[in-house]
């Protein structure tokens, strides 16, 4: 995201998150998987993590790989087409 606004490969890693295809890493900088493959921009999957955007759908330890969910800010800015200062 630059500054507040997503992008549209922001918007659509949120989509595949809310889909059910992504997977996490728990660590100080996860890793999202779509459809079991390592995400083509790590840069936007951590800063969408770091965000507060995407999350593990259950507790895991670190380094594992678990299912992604969105965070309620998440599924806010993918429905609304918002912003983080909105």
């Amino acid at each position: 995201m630059t500054d507040s606004t997503p992008s549209h490969r922001d918007l659509a890693l949120l989509r595949a998150v809310a889909a059910g295809r992504a997977q996490i890493t728990r660590s100080s900088e996860p890793d999202l998987f779509i459809d079991g493959l390592a995400c083509c921009d790590q840069v936007a999957a951590g800063r969408l993590a770091r965000s507060g955007l995407v999350e593990p759908r259950v507790p895991a330890a670190p380094g594992r790989r678990v299912p992604a969910r969105l965070t309620a800010l998440g599924a806010r800015v993918l429905g609304e087409g918002l912003g983080l200062s909105a």
